[in-house]
């Protein structure tokens, strides 16, 4: 049975090529697909002339100070309220006059406390965000005729502003109840999750332009790669407090030694990473290890698929990367919101498989036609499309910066309902847990 398979994968990689399946990259000169009807327009639209946002200066210790402290916030997945912040300093949307503006921005990094293995601690977030609130409360009066309901937050964190790196404990605290009028634009998104409000603009994670651009192959190199993936499968090290965590089909349990969580894979009940390896490890079809060679973006754009399973939360940069090098991204995440879904056509572009069915992966991919693969990858080859997951320096047309902006303006006008009335308050200063209210 096993010599048939091998023989089978023979017959796919020649079809892979009769069919010319070949990297499509950033900047080449590639057949390519419009995006069709109303995402293509949205993807392609120009918010500038249809808001104007006002930027509060606030204090550096909110912000360019802790950047100081930790230059390598600059480089990690949730640098986007950084850039967010210095794109929207010389934005053409910008207003200086508070009084014409239709959204209000507070420039807090909450997620710029690194520990020495980079990884962000969000302990202190809601205290930071409190005390900003705090403040433009009480130096400005435009919070106060909304609590916040004309005001966004970019707070791209895990479990975004729940604040808090473990599921469990994300979902206990909940939103941070100051935020529960504004609009957040996040990296986390799964439908029907406490850490997802709603109205919630969803944002691809950061992931460096520069450092992408300069790994580009030559564009005719063929994708003899079927399935790509490189990662972790047992998350063991991604824990500030020393313990270990593993996803289980879109919920999160905690183990506390290594040895336990292969125990627990034997015996079934693993995430969606770990069947990835257990069912798929010696299949010739996929090329997928816990190493990661220094020639993992060429890889990439050597490859069909690029898995995009769930990890620590239901997103990867692991996607913003498929979609820059043409790999069709599978996306293995039950009711993951993705980023700019009115935009991009993320069902066209993508490959969805249920977290149940990972153990079906090959039979799912091998029945894709090839006319569908190369339609996907035509989509793909779209530079708007790639543009929209990037945060480059200094801004494009059509970037994420904009994509956010669209999605603001999507929002306008504002609902008279929002506006409150003198001395009227709806939020809860003294809710949400007691390390929270101390002061910053």
């Amino acid at each position: 049975m096993k010599i048939w398979r091998w023989v089978f994968v023979g017959i796919l990689i020649l079809a892979a090529c009769a069919f010319k399946i070949e990297a499509f990259n950033l900047g080449r000169s590639q057949p390519t697909e419009r995006i069709s009807g109303s995402a293509g327009d949205v993807l392609e639209d120009d918010p500038v002339g249809r808001l104007k946002v006002f930027v509060y200066e606030l204090p550096s210790k909110y912000n360019k100070k802790i950047l100081q402290k930790d230059p390598r916030c600059l480089n990690h997945m949730f640098a986007a309220e950084i850039y967010m912040h210095r794109f929207l300093l010389s934005s053409p949307v910008r207003t200086l006059n508070p009084e014409e503006a239709d959204w209000f921005y507070t420039p807090v990094y909450t997620t710029c406390d690194l520990t020495p293995n980079g990884l962000p601690l969000p302990f202190k977030s809601p205290r930071m965000m409190r005390s900003a609130i705090q403040l433009i409360s009480s130096n400005w009066p435009y919070w106060n005729r909304t609590e916040g309901a004309d005001h966004f937050f970019l707070v791209p964190h895990d479990f975004g502003a729940c604040f808090h790196y473990q599921e469990e404990k994300a979902i206990e605290r909940g939103i941070l109840p100051l935020l529960q009028r504004a609009t957040l634009v996040q990296t986390f998104g799964q439908r029907n999750h406490v850490c997802l409000k709603e109205g919630s603009i969803t944002i691809p994670p950061y992931a460096p332009p520069q450092k992408m651009q300069t790994h580009l192959i030559p564009e005719k190199t063929p994708r003899s790669i079927f399935v790509y993936f490189r990662g972790l499968f047992y998350d063991v090290g991604n824990d500030p407090e020393g313990g270990y965590y593993a996803r289980c089909y879109g919920m999160e349990m905690k183990i506390l030694e290594l040895r336990a969580s292969f125990h627990v894979a034997e015996k079934g009940n693993t995430g969606a990473r770990a069947a990835v390896w257990e069912n798929f490890k010696d299949n010739p079809l996929f090329d997928i290890s816990t190493e990661h060679p220094t020639t993992y973006y060429e890889d990439m754009q050597r490859a069909v698929f690029c898995l995009c399973p769930l990890g620590w939360a239901p997103w990867s940069p692991r996607l913003v990367e498929a979609v820059i090098f043409g790999c069709i991204p599978v996306i293995i995440a039950d009711d993951i919101v993705l980023p700019f879904a009115d935009a991009i056509p993320w069902e066209e572009i993508g490959v969805f498989v249920d977290e149940k069915d990972v153990p079906n992966l090959d039979t799912i991919l091998t029945s894709i036609p090839p006319e569908v693969i190369l339609r996907k990858q035509r989509l793909l080859a779209n530079p708007s499309m790639k543009q929209a997951m990037l945060f480059p320096q200094p801004a494009q047309p059509g970037d994420a910066f904009h994509q956010v902006l669209n999605g603001l303006a999507r929002k306008l006008p504002h609902d008279k309902s929002v506006y409150l009335k003198p001395g009227e308050k709806v939020l809860n200063w003294t809710a949400g847990p007691v390390g929270d209210l101390k002061p910053w």
